[in-house]
């Protein structure tokens, strides 16, 4: 971010994805701008999902039951609430306002997530987006993990009515705490009334602004709430808000490889899904038990 006028040193096409109703889990209904009509991937970034505000009753038990993924990374931003997560490599941990959870299905995990024990004994409001993130084809077979990265490990800083938090990557010059496998960046811009900020553009990287809340505008083209704007250019884009908002920067460096998909497990032909359900289904990705369910 800097001060004085904001201006973009290059022409920047800017293109705005409304966000579609998904239900990936049985009654977890979702907005989606990612993938869309038109925008299968925006590679290293498969899918974005943006769930809540949703309400939670206290005494009100919830979340996702034990499932596996492979090929990929899962990464959950939470603006509200708190969730509990565990998986089969003996990952635990939880996520409240702020935080982030990065997990690395890599060659198979198990993993579960629901609502952590004050949100039973309280209640209270669940929001977030979960992103899943690629792994080239020569990591997808690398062992799991899981980051636990709570809120006061993520640097940030204030400026021009601006909050830049960086989770991932590096952004105006502050590093995130993920550790990732490719080159890219993932950030959360908070925006007082009449923000501003530039924006910088990696060469060969794809770039993107989803609004979480409020509305932006990126070099001049409004992207209201739950739309994504998927950015082409070089040198610095200028974002303002007229109104406080919310928004999540994405930026990477495109995995050339063919993405082949089928639920949970995202891998590069055909055959690797076959053997990701045969592998889950014997056993080999791990087993969870003893979770709430």
């Amino acid at each position: 971010m800097s001060e004085g006028s904001i201006t973009a040193a290059t022409p920047t096409r800017v293109r705005v994805v409304p966000a579609h109703k998904a239900e990936p889990a049985p009654g977890l209904v979702v907005d989606r701008p990612l993938p869309a009509p038109g925008l299968d991937q925006l590679s290293p970034f498969l899918m974005l999902d943006h769930f809540g505000p949703t309400p939670i009753a206290p005494g009100t038990a919830g979340g996702l039951n034990p499932h596996p993924h492979r090929g990929f990374e899962t990464v959950t931003l939470l603006f509200d609430g708190a969730m509990e997560h565990r998986d089969s490599s003996g990952g635990r941990g939880t996520i409240r306002a702020g935080g982030v959870q990065w997990m690395t299905a890599a060659r198979g995990i198990v993993h579960a997530e629901y609502h952590a024990p004050e949100m039973l004994a309280r209640g209270g409001t669940l929001h977030g987006v979960q992103l899943w993130v690629n792994l080239p084809r020569r990591f997808k077979g690398e062992a799991p993990g899981y980051q636990d990265l709570p809120r006061e490990r993520i640097p940030e800083r204030i400026e021009d009515g601006v909050a830049l938090r960086v989770i991932a990557g590096e952004l105006s010059g502050l590093r995130g705490p993920a550790r990732t496998y490719t080159p890219l960046a993932v950030a959360h811009f908070a925006f007082a009334a009449e923000g501003r900020t530039l924006v910088p553009l990696v060469a060969g990287h794809h770039h993107a602004l989803y609004v979480v809340r409020g509305g932006v505008r990126v070099e001049g083209t409004a992207v209201p709430a739950r739309h994504l704007a998927v950015i082409e250019g070089e040198g610095e884009v200028a974002v303002t808000a007229e109104a406080p908002a919310d928004a999540l920067f994405l930026a990477g460096e495109p995995i050339a490889e063919p993405v082949v998909a089928w639920g949970p497990f995202v891998m590069s032909t055909r055959e690797e899904i076959v053997s990701a359900r045969q592998d889950f289904l014997a056993g080999r990705m791990g087993r969870l038990d003893g979770v709430p369910f």
